[in-house]
């Protein structure tokens, strides 16, 4: 087990004593942490982006609320802001061609991200990946500036359910969900 003591600030503040943390060990700690994978998608026609995401989840049911994380100087900010809208679509474990596509590898940016899927529009105007796992359709409340990142919080307007089992992303590396049986704990 590999162990990163962490040093303490010479001053405390009013927060108490500071830790100086790497960001590179954050990044690497929440690497273990296995997420179903989703594609954050928004904008219309020629303006359309998106972004591969393992950090979507409902905020609440009581009123359907998600929120969803994007860096600030990712393409995909600025028409979420312009737009007002977003779909989180849950991928399958058949769509890891999607994520890496969303996830910009290969170079892919904008449009070109929506190339081989079949794509449509709900209530919000957000693009929906027909056949995702689940796509929750949302129109933005509110969006909160911290740091690197937007918090962005939507009220949902339309799920759509799909099947399959999820495409799961861990320590760099995607795998399919698969359930446990009672007898694995035997």
């Amino acid at each position: 087990m590999n162990m990163v003591s962490l040093t303490r600030n010479e001053r405390d503040n009013a927060e108490g004593p500071r830790a100086i943390v790497d960001p590179a060990l954050l990044k690497s700690a929440m690497r273990t942490v296995s997420g179903a994978v989703s594609v954050i998608t928004a904008g219309a026609g020629t303006d359309r982006t998106g972004a591969t995401v393992t950090s979507a989840t409902a905020l609440s049911m009581e009123p359907p609320t998600m929120i969803v994380n994007i860096n600030r100087s990712s393409s995909t900010f600025p028409v979420i802001s312009r737009y007002g809208h977003f779909c989180v679509n849950i991928l399958g474990h058949e769509h890891q061609a999607i994520a890496n596509r969303f996830a910009g590898i290969g170079g892919t940016k904008g449009e070109a991200r929506y190339e081989g899927a079949n794509w449509l529009t709900r209530l919000s105007g957000a693009p929906v990946l027909h056949g995702a796992l689940a796509s929750i359709d949302c129109v933005v409340e509110e969006i909160i500036e911290r740091h690197s990142h937007g918090i962005i919080l939507g009220r949902v307007v339309e799920v759509t359910i799909g099947d399959g089992r999820s495409l799961v992303y861990s320590n760099g590396r995607y795998g399919a969900f698969t359930p446990l049986n009672a007898s694995d704990f035997a």
